[in-house]
């Protein structure tokens, strides 16, 4: 499944949710225009079974499920590419891995360097952040926005921005750069297809 080149890149928030929940939030979040979908979960129970579950909603809704930081698990379940962290091995090994028409993504921080060794890896975006206070990752460094308009000028795959974006601090990001905008809490938190539309608008100006 292609890689949507601007939208809204949904984060999937497990903190204290039964699969279902994460289902029926992710569900929610689809009908508002969440263009992508990830499923993160830092204590999976059952992680096999919760992401087949999210590959086969997305699917029926032709958007991309990415799996957060396993590239085993992202081949088990048919996922359509992952999203590597620091520590998560490199985007070559995940191309290798997954194969030519897989997603990969690679969180570069606040480096535009990083995001140009992950394109010359042939990672499909690079992801920036965090630009706000963030509940999801309190103690991330916090990154600059003018590192997206340096990205911008030097980067031609799709910008992904993250941390604690929100639908009144995000024009500023799209403004810089962003393509697509990845949140959790102000998706999650609140009622997420209402949200989802809220950030969706955002990219029809």
């Amino acid at each position: 499944m292609k890689f949507p080149m601007r939208g809204l890149y949904a984060i999937t928030q497990t903190e204290n949710k039964s699969g279902d929940a994460v289902i029926n939030d992710v569900a929610a979040a689809i009908r508002g225009g969440a263009a992508i979908v990830q499923y993160r979960d830092k204590n999976p129970i059952d992680a096999p079974f919760l992401a087949r579950e999210l590959v086969k909603l997305c699917h029926r809704h032709n958007v991309p499920l990415l799996i957060n930081d396993d590239i085993e698990l992202a081949a088990l379940v048919g996922a359509d590419g992952v999203h590597l962290g620091r520590e998560d091995g490199a985007a070559a090994q995940a191309r290798k891995r997954l194969g030519n028409d897989a997603i990969i993504g690679v969180s570069c921080y606040n480096f535009v360097e990083l995001a140009i060794a992950a394109q010359t890896q042939g990672a499909t975006y690079a992801a920036f952040g965090r630009f706000f206070p963030s509940s999801s990752k309190p103690l991330a460094a916090p990154a600059d926005i003018e590192t997206l308009r340096q990205a911008k000028l030097t980067l031609t795959i799709p910008i992904v921005a993250i941390g604690g974006i929100l639908p009144e601090n995000a024009p500023q990001l799209l403004a810089a750069g962003a393509d697509l905008l990845a949140v959790i809490g102000g998706l999650f938190d609140r009622e997420p297809e209402q949200s989802a539309r809220a950030y969706q608008a955002l990219f029809h100006h």
